[in-house]
């Protein structure tokens, strides 16, 4: 396979920018700790308040990290001032979320003018052991740039 199309070779800062920017993310601790034309690796750790009533990670985080995740991957290979909107996801819960941290990596399958479909996992570490727990495919959108919220 031929290496993806770099088109905004200012791809890197913008995205770790615009992640800085994801109160969300923030606000579950998650961290961008791989980036790369077409690739996203995404670390987040697993804490108490973010499990669901089994005491497994809720599964609604997972989706939301690794389509974080996926949808960075795209962002990576459009031109410059684009920003990039998921149009859809399914994902499929394979095993519990336990251990010490998620990693979600998001990778592109076919890149588009304006749709880009992207390929999602979730893995856990669970004592330096990753684990598959989840497996997600998204379609995700190009827009033009967008104002920033105050």
């Amino acid at each position: 396979m031929p290496s993806p199309r770099i088109q905004n070779p200012r791809y890197e800062s913008d995205i770790r920018n615009s992640f800085a920017r994801q109160s969300f993310m923030q606000s579950i601790g998650a961290e961008l700790t791989g980036l790369a034309p077409g690739s996203v690796e995404i670390v987040m750790p697993i804490r108490d308040d973010l499990l669901q009533h089994h005491g497994f990670l809720h599964g609604g985080v997972i989706a939301a990290v690794v389509d974080t995740a996926c949808g960075y991957s795209a962002l990576s290979l459009m031109p410059p001032e684009s920003t990039v909107l998921t149009v859809e996801y399914k994902v499929n819960f394979m095993a519990p979320a336990t251990g010490s941290r998620i990693i979600a990596r998001g990778k592109v399958l076919r890149p588009g003018r304006n749709l880009t479909v992207c390929f999602g996992e979730a893995l856990v570490d669970a004592d330096g052991t990753e684990k598959a727990v989840a497996a997600l495919t998204a379609t995700m959108a190009r827009a033009g740039s967008q104002p920033l919220r105050a």
